[in-house]
């Protein structure tokens, strides 16, 4: 038996309250501790501009699924997943039917949503909201170019880096911002 990571389906917008009754369960015996390791509703920061206003909040990186560790035994897994399965507000656990043993993600597939969400080294930083396209003009609001505006001229959404063509001396010159040193103009 080892420590693998399932993801259990729950109903979108009780993934808080599963999340709960499972650690009540846990807390009053019910559950093992022994087999239910940790339960996670994985979520990330998101990070988006207004109005010239930074403003901040958790978005869920799996609406409507938990992440569930579970130690299971060869013998007797049917017991805890059944216990998981009939509270209320979960659907069952992804790509199996109610008597089939669950199958677990992949150890990659885990590794890269806890990133996502911070909870494991390698940490990504707040997520930016795009709110930008080619050809819009905007103003840039931190950095050496304070104050310039300019039209973006390419997007890149993985760096999270806008390339804006600003005007220096008379001519366009491309300048590589990150999406929080510019707000859009009006």
């Amino acid at each position: 038996m080892a420590n693998e990571w399932y993801i259990v389906q729950t109903y979108t917008g009780y993934e808080g309250k599963v999340n709960r009754v499972i650690q009540q369960k846990l807390d009053s015996g019910e559950l093992s501790s022994d087999i239910v390791k940790s339960i996670r509703v994985p979520e990330e920061e998101l990070v988006e501009i207004k109005d010239g206003k930074k403003k901040s909040r958790k978005n869920k990186i799996l609406p409507g699924y938990i992440m569930a560790e579970l130690d299971l035994p060869d013998l007797g897994w049917k017991e805890t997943c059944n216990k998981i399965r009939h509270i209320q507000g979960v659907s069952g656990f992804v790509g199996t039917a109610p008597n089939e043993r669950p199958r677990p993600i992949s150890i990659d597939e885990a590794k890269n949503i806890l990133m996502r969400s911070g909870e494991i080294k390698g940490e990504r930083p707040a997520r930016i909201k795009q709110t930008y396209a080619i050809g819009d003009t905007v103003k840039i609001t931190e950095g050496p170019f304070k104050d310039f505006s300019g039209t973006v001229d390419a997007i890149d959404d993985e760096k999270e880096k806008l390339t804006v063509n600003v005007q220096i001396f008379g001519r366009a010159t491309p300048v590589e911002l990150s999406m929080t040193q510019v707000e859009k103009a009006i």
